[in-house]
């Protein structure tokens, strides 16, 4: 099992310290990112936190799924690795311009 957690629905007043001292209750926080958007540095709402090891990636898992967090329940899972993008189907395609 992994030791980097995903955590979503974040309220967007939360920050990296806020996120690090949460999770620091259930073991070592090697690492705590709350995710920002670029043009307006506004939290997207979710972050990533990497645990010392997956024994305390799951208990923070445990504990903290769920619990309310400045108003919002707070989802909290294994991270899971991005799919590589395969670059199709994000276009337009017209069908009839081989006429």
């Amino acid at each position: 099992m992994s030791s980097k957690i995903y955590v979503g629905n974040l309220p967007y007043t939360i920050d990296d310290a806020n996120l690090r001292e949460n999770f620091s209750a259930f073991g070592g926080v090697k690492s705590a990112k709350v995710m920002m958007d670029r043009d307006s540095g506004r939290s997207k709402g979710f972050g990533f936190v990497e645990m010392s090891s997956s024994e305390e990636a799951e208990a923070a898992i445990q504990g903290l799924n769920g619990m309310s967090v400045g108003g919002r329940a707070i989802v909290v899972n294994i991270s899971k690795p991005k799919e590589p993008s395969t670059g199709y189907g994000s276009g337009y395609r017209d069908s009839r311009s081989s006429y």
